[in-house]
Formats: structure tokens, sequence, C-alpha cells
């Protein structure tokens, strides 16, 4: 059982930058795809971005492209979601999520593990 932890939530204004991280707990592989998705109040999660294993790709919903950065630094076994200009439709808790498919999805069920989220909350 993989355990993912994020961090780097908190509030910021619009137009501000935040950086979330997630990194799995205990000995596990980094042999994962990961996820980025969000949950805003009264509405249902969604997909934010998708960075695959080796050889690396990205993809991003088209509401954070230009925006937000995912990356990933194998050698810490961690992977970030870089938010730039945010605005306040950008407030929702943020979960981390890992596939063992290494060329996953972006669709909830493509994904094995999840994070507990972290909340990020943009004021105007």
């Amino acid at each position: 059982q993989v355990q993912l932890l994020e961090s780097g939530g908190g509030l910021v204004q619009a137009g501000g930058s935040l950086r979330l991280s997630c990194a799995p707990s205990g000995r596990t592989s980094s042999r994962y795809s990961m996820g980025w998705f969000r949950q805003a109040p009264g509405k249902e999660r969604e997909f934010v971005a998708r960075i695959t294993w080796l050889p690396t790709s990205t993809y991003y919903a088209d509401s954070v492209k230009g925006r937000f950065t995912i990356s990933r630094d194998n050698t810490k076994n961690t992977v970030y979601l870089q938010m730039d200009s945010l605005k306040p439709e950008d407030t929702a808790a943020y979960y981390c999520a890992a596939s063992r498919n290494l060329v996953a999805g972006i669709t909830q069920g493509a994904y094995d593990y999840w994070g507990q989220g972290t909340q990020v909350t943009v004021s105007s």
C-alpha cells in the first residue's frame, strides 16, 4: 500500500503562486504515473495534470494549461505542481494520485493510490 503525502497548500491572492509537493511515505518504487486532481466545494473532483514515468510526458486540463506545471524529481521520489497566475476559481482541495500504469489516463479510475489532499484558497 502506497501512502501519498501532499504539502504546500495555503492562502494566496489572485495572480500569486504556490507549489504543491507530493511524496510517497515509506519505501516504495517511484515507477508510477502521477496525477493531480482538485475538488471545489459542491463540485465533483476534476483532473488537473498528469506526468508519466520515463519517458516523461505531461498533460493538463484546459483550465490550467499555461499556468500550472507538473514535474517530478525521481531522485527525491517527489512530484510537484507549480501553480502560477492563480485565480479564485482555482480554489479547491488538491489531491495527489499515483497509478501503477506507467502511462496513466486522466480519469480518477486510472489511479490506484490517493493522498489526503491539501487546501488551496485564492482570494480576489
